[in-house]
């Protein structure tokens, strides 16, 4: 039924006894009381209360609605509790989203929080969308470049990724490497494919490397790096991930502008609940260590 403002309203009506007593409860004008009962009337083709000096008696048919209203508010109250009693816990489902260029920080980190918490599942969600944290797509959301401005969330500064360019030993042995930009031309790089990328990094070897140069391009970051590591081509790579994957040569060292900032956002209904502030407070922990490197 489409009517539940209108049940709700009669309910109060009919515990309390009067309009003013039920418009004070709902925190409504005694108007919208009065409305809410003719219109329920009007569509149930049924009276439910006696009108008098004192106020609004039920009516047989209003005391069955009493009963069935009753019932929903006392199952909607245990529903309430149930939920809260969630929030208390590190439990359920925690749903995560990035770009897909942020796994090899996050999984990780994920996965260890999952083995300290296994009544969690984790569902780690990545692409260009901006999944909606106001309509509970996501719990904590990870985003790049300028802060978010989206109403009702929660931004917090996370991390700036330590971004250069790369080139595999293999790719060395075959061509040396570059001792400075002038050298470029020279030398072929690996690139994102969308000539449009807002990445600073990418708009920065547009404009610095002729695009003859570059000679291997994706859409998939991850082909990007990987691409780099079979010897295609110089190409950027976070450093963290440089590191771990071993056999590639800093070709120059990392520059502020080369990457974005990160940012946590969460939305305010459940940026406080326990799981998500337990998950920020393991993430931030974790990303003290990338600092090192």
């Amino acid at each position: 039924m489409d009517s539940w403002d209108e049940i709700r309203t009669a309910y109060h009506v009919a515990r309390v006894g009067t309009v003013s007593g039920a418009a004070e409860v709902l925190g409504v004008h005694h108007a919208t009381v009065i409305r809410h009962i003719d219109a329920l009337e009007e569509k149930l083709g049924v009276k439910l209360f006696q009108r008098h000096a004192r106020g609004y008696t039920p009516t047989e048919a209003g005391d069955d609605l009493l009963r069935v209203a009753q019932a929903t508010d006392d199952q909607f109250s245990q529903l309430g509790g149930r939920i809260r009693g969630r929030g208390n816990d590190v439990s359920g489902e925690l749903v995560v989203t990035s770009l897909g260029g942020l796994s090899h920080l996050l999984v990780p980190v994920l996965a260890e929080f999952r083995a300290e918490h296994p009544a969690i599942v984790v569902r780690f969600l990545t692409g260009e969308r901006l999944f909606r944290l106001e309509y509970g797509e996501a719990h904590v959301a990870i985003r790049a470049g300028s802060p978010p401005e989206q109403p009702d969330n929660v931004v917090q500064p996370f991390y700036r990724q330590k971004i250069t360019l790369f080139a595999s030993e293999s790719y060395a042995a075959r061509h040396g490497l570059p001792e400075n930009e002038a050298d470029f031309p020279r030398h072929r790089f690996v690139s994102a494919d969308d000539p449009k990328s807002r990445a600073p990094h990418a708009r920065w070897l547009r404009e610095t490397v002729p695009a003859a140069c570059i000679t291997f391009r994706s859409g998939d970051v991850h082909a990007q790096w990987r691409a780099i590591r079979e010897g295609a081509g110089i190409g950027f790579m976070p450093r963290l991930q440089a590191v771990e994957s071993g056999g590639l040569i800093e070709i120059t060292p990392p520059r502020e502008d080369w990457s974005a900032p990160l940012w946590l956002v969460s939305h305010m209904d459940l940026h406080r609940t326990t799981k998500v502030q337990a998950f920020l407070t393991f993430l931030k922990e974790r990303a003290r260590s990338w600092e090192e490197l």
